[in-house]
């Protein structure tokens, strides 16, 4: 599989574009709608099928309206827990027109393309926190559970420090060692580096 990172916006969100040589496409967290992200795309003429989201901040769902327009046959995964987050526009600190098409819970694994994809239930950052795995490429998108060194902020609505606590520990740390983990903010690290150096975990 391989991944492109688009990194936009004022707090520097990073959105993922990850592929396979047939075709096969989704996106993470698309932070915005903006014309390189297009022209990758189409550069290798590839038709995401699904955009990933791992929580429903606005910096992480702001190119969503957009995609969906340009690829109408896209289809929006999100936790089942974030739900309720989602709804009420105080908590959401974003757009008021995400709908998800499809809510996934904690376990869930699916196909897209030949991409096998697991979803992890990660609350603290927000109710409704989602991490995705790929066993087959040791792969984990994050979100803004956990970071390089770094862990996401549990103090905003919906936010919990235990919870986050325990899902870094007992759902991330669990991966094995050289899991490659692209976060929604800063760059890229592993499972191992962070069970060693992270000061906040």
């Amino acid at each position: 599989m391989e991944i492109k990172t688009f990194t936009e916006g004022d707090i520097r969100t990073n959105t993922y574009v990850c592929y396979e040589d047939d075709g096969s496409c989704f996106i993470v967290d698309p932070a915005i709608d903006y014309a390189p992200l297009d022209e990758f795309l189409r550069s290798l003429k590839l038709q995401p099928k699904y955009i990933l989201l791992t929580h429903g901040h606005g910096d992480h769902t702001e190119g969503i309206p957009g995609l969906k327009e340009k690829y109408p046959e896209l289809k929006l995964i999100a936790n089942k827990k974030e739900e309720d987050f989602l709804s009420h526009n105080y908590r959401r600190y974003g757009r008021k027109d995400i709908k998800p098409d499809i809510w996934a819970r904690d376990g869930e694994e699916f196909d897209i393309g030949s991409i096998h994809v697991k979803c992890i239930s990660t609350p603290g950052h927000t109710p409704g926190g989602m991490c995705y795995y790929i066993k087959k490429d040791g792969v984990l998108f994050s979100g803004d559970t956990l970071f390089f060194c770094s862990v996401g902020r549990s103090d905003l609505p919906g936010g919990d420090t235990v919870d986050l606590m325990d899902s870094i520990h007992s759902k991330l740390f669990v991966l094995p060692d050289e899991t490659k983990v692209y976060p929604g903010h800063m760059g890229e690290t592993t499972i191992g580096y962070e069970k060693r150096n992270n000061p906040f975990a």
